[in-house]
């Protein structure tokens, strides 16, 4: 027994867009709705990104600018002191440090330095204006990172935002067409009933 194939029906590409007896005014709707989704989402989501690029950068610059290494000593073996990893994989260790601020006082506090180091290495820490220990600022390679991962992921969240509005609106137009459709029936569906019993 020969085996027929069923017809596919012939994709049209752009149909909302042309001229035609069977589209209805909701078909231009919709296909005006994706086309305007489509282009505020690039458009607001290139914006955004780079909105939220330039304020991490500026952001990374005013801790850079707030911030300024000083030169610091330790004051106990660091092989006694609590391991820990730092960010770049490097084994380091938390040991007590002496420095001294900018007003010429003295001050102490935890840094993380190399595990092998003496009582008495000079090691470099960071420090905000009022002399107080604060984490080394991201620079070079680690800041570009963080200011472009922060312009992408916003612009990807606007954007993908954008779009979820304006499927949402689809959705709506549908179910606008499908009640348009279920009240014609409606008023169809008793003449044709007639027809088939009589």
């Amino acid at each position: 027994m020969a085996r027929t194939r069923g017809t596919r029906p012939r994709r049209v590409r752009l149909w909302r867009w042309r001229r035609n007896p069977l589209r209805r005014r909701s078909d231009l709707a919709e296909a005006w709705l994706l086309l305007g989704a489509l282009v505020l989402a690039l458009l607001l989501g290139v914006l955004s990104g780079l909105a939220a690029a330039g304020a991490v950068d500026g952001s990374l610059a005013e801790r850079r600018a707030r911030s300024s290494p000083v030169a610091a000593v330790l004051t106990e073996d660091a092989a006694g002191a609590t391991a820990s990893v730092t960010e770049n994989g490097d084994g380091g260790v938390w040991a007590k440090v002496r420095w001294t601020a900018p007003d010429g006082t003295l001050h102490t506090g935890r840094a993380e330095v190399s595990p092998r180091s003496p009582a008495g290495t000079e090691v470099t820490v960071w420090t905000d204006p009022a002399g107080r220990l604060v984490a080394a600022p991201p620079e070079g390679a680690e800041a570009r990172f963080q200011t472009v991962m922060a312009g992408v992921t916003v612009a990807v969240a606007t954007g993908g935002l954008v779009l979820l509005g304006g499927r949402l609106g689809r959705r709506r137009l549908e179910l606008r067409r499908l009640d348009a459709w279920e009240a014609e029936w409606s008023r169809v569906e008793p003449s044709w009933r007639r027809r088939m019993t009589g």
